[in-house]
């Protein structure tokens, strides 16, 4: 399992550093009328976001995670911030699970 774990790491980081990048670009977009930065970052936000939806569901699935606890880490490359936490919550979740089965 832990073998799926660093992936999702990495791309939680990723989307989550992408996906302020990206409200950035919206701001900028909508407040200031420079399209050029969102038109550039939001496909690559969303390339990156549907790899971490892979990386999400193979986490799960070896994991054995309940559907909408998966739903739930899926939404977390949505929300600003959220990625992070979610992942640090994952990465418990995991790390404890083998000491859990042995108890």
């Amino acid at each position: 399992m832990e073998s799926a774990l660093k992936p999702f790491r990495v791309l939680a980081y990723i989307v989550g550093v992408m996906l302020l990048v990206l409200c950035v670009g919206m701001v900028l977009r909508y407040g200031f009328g420079q399209e050029a930065m969102s038109k550039i970052v939001a496909p690559i936000h969303g390339g990156l976001y549907m790899i971490y939806l892979i990386a999400a569901m193979n986490l799960g699935m070896k994991a054995r995670w309940s559907w909408p606890y998966l739903l739930g880490v899926m939404l977390g490359g949505t929300v600003p911030f959220l990625s992070f936490y979610v992942e640090r919550r994952v990465t418990q979740r995991v790390l404890n699970a083998p000491a859990a089965a042995e108890a």
